[in-house]
This record gives structure tokens, C-alpha cells and sequence, in this order.
């Protein structure tokens, strides 16, 4: 369910490698009916195109930037010093640190240069941040997160019902939400 005429979520990662955390923002944001525009930008290896997108962000009608990375991961940082935008950090697990690495380098922003930072892999949180910054001036949008909010509620009593139930250690599974 995508309704936003444009995008006003970018999604953006340091290599393709970090698409398979990435999708779960872009599914996320267009279960809750906003666009994304979704690019690979590093900071490494294309820094002035990351320049560019940064500074641009604005007038594009972007109004948060979700931006994935790994190892070093800078992206976040180096986006967040390029725009007056909200910036919501994912660090992304690779092979070695498995994300922690990334992890404190995307939390560790110096004063005046703000990144939001979500848990490791945490693209979905970073879209549900991402929607409740918009829902802010949009009361349709508004309601997606609340009808959201109350479906994950529901999910959670509903799962009450598996402790009325005796069953085997073991089977007990929590819902997917």
C-alpha cells in the first residue's frame, strides 16, 4: 500500500551487499503507505555523489534518511553532516564483529552532527522511527502507525492464550508480527 505521490523516505546503503537488511525499511515504509526512494551511496567509494544526495535530500521532498552500513560505517554520520534531515543509523552484521563494529561507529556522533541509531540489522525499527517522524505532520500516516501499534498490541495479548494452554516445552511460538 504505497499512497505518498513521491518518496519522502530515502533509503540508502553503503553497497548492495546491505540490501539484504535494507529491504526489510523498504517493505516496512510501503506496508505503512509511504514511498521510498531507495539508492546505494558510499562514503567511501563515491563520496561526492553522497555529498550531492545529502545536500539535495531536502528539496526532493525527502524528509528521513534511513542509511545502512557496515564495517567502518560511515554513511550515517557523513549524511547527517550533509543535511538538516533526520538521520536514522542502521549498522549492518558482516563476518567479522558481527555489526558492533558498526555499531559504535554510527552511535558515537559527535555534538551537533545527530544520528538516530536503531539495533544492529534493525532496518524495521529504523522505518518505524522513520514513519512516526512523518506521522508528526501527517495524520494519515498517523493513523498507520496507530492501527500499526494496535495490531502489535492485539498480536501480544493474543499470544496470552498459548499460556492458558498448557503446551509442551518447547512449542510455545511467540506471533509474527
Amino acid at each position: 500500500m504505497t499512497t505518498d505521490p513521491a518518496p519522502r523516505v530515502a533509503v540508502v546503503m553503503g553497497s548492495i551487499s546491505d540490501h539484504r537488511v535494507m529491504v526489510d525499511a523498504v517493505d516496512t515504509l510501503t506496508e505503512l503507505g509511504i514511498s521510498t526512494e531507495v539508492r546505494v551511496v558510499s562514503a567511501h567509494r563515491t563520496p561526492h555523489d553522497m555529498v550531492t544526495f545529502g545536500e539535495q535530500a531536502a528539496d526532493r521532498g525527502i524528509r528521513v534518511i534511513i542509511a545502512g552500513a557496515g564495517g567502518a560505517a560511515h554513511l550515517p554520520g557523513m549524511l547527517a553532516a550533509t543535511t538538516r534531515l533526520p538521520v536514522i543509523g542502521v549498522p549492518i552484521g558482516l563476518k567479522h564483529l558481527d555489526g558492533i563494529d558498526s555499531l559504535l561507529s554510527i552511535a558515537q556522533m559527535p555534538s551537533g552532527v545527530p544520528v538516530a541509531t536503531v539495533a544492529i540489522d534493525g532496518a524495521r525499527n529504523a522505518a518505524h522511527l522513520a514513519a512516526r517522524i512523518i506521522a508528526l505532520t501527517d495524520e494519515a500516516v498517523a493513523d498507520r502507525v496507530d492501527q500499526h501499534r494496535q495490531a502489535i498490541a492485539e498480536a501480544s495479548r493474543e499470544s496470552n492464550t498459548q499460556l492458558d494452554q498448557p503446551a509442551p516445552l518447547g512449542q510455545m511460538v511467540p506471533p509474527a508480527v
